[in-house]
């Protein structure tokens, strides 16, 4: 007789059936030992269970792979240890360099158009000063300015220099936000290269400096070091610069102007410009007001100074006598607008700037001048003669390069650059701009200016000229005012404006659009308008002037596209034309015909004509290799207005209007090449 199945309970107390179909992971217990199949069955069971768990044993989901708080603190305190190690270590081991020497700094050497040598600026010009020879006025604008927990603070701005490297990083400029320390450091210890090497040796020495040496010293050091434009390093340099007395001798209102200009010469020198002027009166008088906050300077003697303390006159070296100034100073504007480099970055040295400027023609554009001046004008005699400027440019049609400049009698003297100014008007040699939008406009706007360069849109063939542009072209001859007063004002005085910026003229020397406006009102500089009459022999297309073709800084080039610009179509070639044929007129009517037609250069010319009324004559001459512009106007350095014409030269020079072409006639003779 048989008997039944027995129950046996397992390791938990459970029981359980011997031919039950329940599964478990390990081997089932059937009363005999696992045979070997069995037995690699449960082995890579277990071996599955160790990888799935990887890398959280237990875990299952999202949570297997993520890491555990223990690991996340450890790691954190780990790497908080080694940056503190690494800090400490670095800390000690850096030491105090010392400071540059002032006659290593290099200058900033100009070169003509053939290569040669023009001239080498950049001399360091500093004094340094005792801290107890400047006021404590001018210490205190300069803390509240620049840093007012200076005497508190560790030395640094951690937040400043974090901000400056994610800008590096993101390719943009450094903003500011450094300590006065940390400036200190820059001017005295290191480059002003703009890296994130450069910022964290900044930050170790700062540190380092800050611990080891008093504020006093430190801003001492950094009033001789730091930059305030005018060439001037150091307040005692800059005290002379701007006020022509030592430091000592500054008074509280002088002294926070000195503090304004530190943020940027070239954006708070009131002397460069009108914005620079009110830039410079806004922030003269937050210092001012920032001195009270912050306790330097007490509310009763803030209220002393309200009214802008005016510095001196700019200088310049007497290595920019003469033209070498103004050549200067429009090689700076340029290579300023086409790259990152300041005038500070200029004095610092080491450029070496390659211009097309050519000397011959800077000499025979200056003889012509002054030629013309002292054969023409008298002032002991005439006092309509006195206060009289000229300013001339000379371009290359071809490609819009300045070759030759006259900005005034000197640059050491004359510091208004009269060849790149804006302020006198153009009167009627404005016209041609006119008469080129009412052709443009006349061909239903299929020939409107764009920024587009290349050949000329199609064009259908007109039936005739219209009796507009026969009125316009007789009026540009003879210097007639109404006809382009009516159309401008038929056409819009926005499409003339449009036609003339397109030519090249810039937009900020634009006047208001009102009906004068199409005789002349905007004020060009000679080197724009010389530039863009260029439009009317080159087919119609316009290039914007240029005067730097390549900058070296320690025989590397410096990034920033000199040279010629890409042409654009301003006006299309027909109309082009048409304006050059009255231009040619205009030429032969003021210059008269060629006395040996062996040398004869075909011109293309705008002038001033007996009719204008405006304080200025102009003659713009254009041949095939230059385009010559010549301004004459006056002007009195205490006077806002320019002076009337009238007289200039006796009765007969039509306002002025008649020394323009001689000048011109004289230096084209002297430079353009024989023509049969």
């Amino acid at each position: 007789m048989r008997l039944p199945h027995k129950r046996r309970a397992d390791d938990t107390g459970s029981t359980d059936t011997t031919g039950s179909d329940e599964r478990t992971e390990g081997p089932q217990r059937t009363g005999r030992p696992p045979g070997r199949a069995e037995r690699r069955r449960s082995a890579r069971r277990k071996v599955r269970r160790r990888l799935i768990d990887f890398p959280r044993r237990g875990r299952r989901g999202w949570r297997r792979w993520t890491p555990s708080w223990k690991l996340v603190c450890g790691l954190f305190l780990f790497f908080v240890a080694a940056l503190t190690g690494l800090f400490i270590t670095v800390y000690i081991q850096v030491e105090i360099p010392d400071p540059h020497d002032s006659a290593s700094r290099q200058a900033t050497v100009y070169y003509w158009a053939d290569g040669s040598r023009m001239v080498s600026v950049g001399n360091v010009n500093r004094q340094d000063v005792k801290l107890a020879q400047v006021p404590d006025s001018v210490q205190g604008a300069v803390i509240s300015a620049e840093n007012a927990d200076f005497y508190s603070d560790s030395g640094v701005s951690v937040t400043g220099i974090g901000r400056a490297a994610v800008n590096i990083f993101k390719g943009k400029e450094t903003q500011g936000g450094s300590t006065i320390t940390q400036q200190y450091v820059k001017n005295s210890y290191l480059s002003q290269d703009q890296t994130v090497t450069r910022k964290v040796k900044e930050l170790f020495l700062s540190l380092k400096i800050s611990n080891q040496r008093p504020k006093a010293e430190i801003l001492e050091g950094y009033l001789n070091t730091s930059w305030f434009g005018r060439d001037a390093y150091g307040v005692q340099a800059a005290s002379y610069a701007y006020y022509g007395i030592p430091a000592k001798d500054l008074n509280p209102g002088q002294g926070a102007l000195l503090a304004a200009v530190l943020k940027g010469a070239e954006s708070f020198d009131p002397s460069l410009s009108a914005d620079n002027h009110q830039r410079a009166e806004d922030r003269w008088s937050w210092i001012l007001d920032r001195q009270v906050t912050t306790g330097s300077m007490s509310a009763e003697e803030r209220a002393k100074y309200t009214k802008f303390p005016e510095p001196k006159s700019p200088v310049k070296p007497t290595s920019q006598a003469g033209q070498t100034g103004y050549l200067v100073d429009i090689a700076n504007k340029y290579l300023k607008s086409r790259s990152g480099i300041t005038d500070k970055d200029l004095a610092g040295g080491g450029y070496n700037v390659h211009t097309t400027f050519e000397k011959d023609k800077v000499l025979a554009l200056t003889k012509a001048v002054e030629q013309v001046r002292a054969e023409r004008l008298d002032p002991k005699k005439r006092a309509e003669d006195e206060h009289v400027q000229v300013g001339a440019a000379s371009i290359r049609p071809k490609d819009g390069a300045v070759i030759a400049v006259y900005g005034g009698s000197d640059a050491i003297e004359h510091f208004t650059n009269n060849a790149d100014t804006s302020g006198v008007p153009a009167a009627s040699a404005f016209k041609p701009f006119v008469y080129a939008a009412a052709l443009e406009q006349e061909s239903d706007g299929k020939n409107r200016p764009a920024a587009t360069s290349g050949p000329a849109p199609p064009k259908p063939e007109p039936a005739g000229p219209s009796t507009s542009s026969v009125a316009l072209h007789a009026a540009l001859v003879n210097s007639d005012h109404t006809p382009f007063v009516e159309i401008g004002k038929k056409i819009g005085l926005k499409t003339v404006k449009e036609v003339a910026v397109a030519s090249g003229l810039r937009e900020e020397s634009m006047a208001k659009l009102e009906p004068t406006f199409s005789i002349g009102t905007s004020t060009p500089s000679a080197v724009r308008l010389a530039s863009a009459y260029t439009t009317f022999v080159n087919q119609g297309r316009a290039a914007d002037p240029y005067s730097v073709t390549k900058v070296e800084r320690n025989g590397v080039a410096v990034d920033g596209g000199f040279g010629p610009g890409k042409p654009r179509r301003a006006v299309s070639a027909d109309t082009a034309a048409a304006v050059g044929s009255a231009l040619r007129q205009v030429s032969w009517t003021a210059l008269g015909p060629p006395k040996d037609a062996n040398t004869f250069v075909p011109s293309w010319a705008g002038r001033t004509g007996p009719n204008d009324r405006m304080n200025s004559a102009w003659f713009i001459g254009v041949t095939p290799d230059l385009s010559t512009s010549v301004a004459m106007f006056r002007t009195k350095p205490d006077v806002p207005q320019l002076l009337p014409m009238q007289g200039v030269g006796g009765p007969d020079s039509e306002r002025g209007s008649a020394f323009p072409p001689l000048i011109w006639k004289a230096y084209n003779e002297a430079v353009a090449p024989a023509r049969p």
